[in-house]
């Protein structure tokens, strides 16, 4: 038996399937826009994240320390 070149073993695409054909009226980024409009990601310190079992975990103790910032703000006497 011959050894199939490596190339060969990691073609999944079907030969009648053809990529210029499938991908010509593709857009790069098409959704890029609308994705960042409805997320925020923020990459956790693997220390920070080892504390913070889900991104629910997260949430609530930043919620926390807006309450907290909130109620410092307004304990604190205004400059005139």
């Amino acid at each position: 038996m011959k050894a199939k070149k490596l190339s060969e073993m990691d073609d999944d695409l079907l030969p009648e399937y053809d990529l210029e054909e499938l991908l010509k009226n593709a857009v790069v980024g098409k959704y890029a826009e609308r994705c960042k409009a409805g997320t925020n990601l923020v990459l956790l310190a693997p220390d920070v994240a080892s504390f913070f079992p889900n991104e629910e975990s997260v949430n609530e103790a930043l919620r926390l320390v807006i309450q907290l910032t909130k109620l410092q703000a307004k304990a604190q006497p205004q400059a005139a």
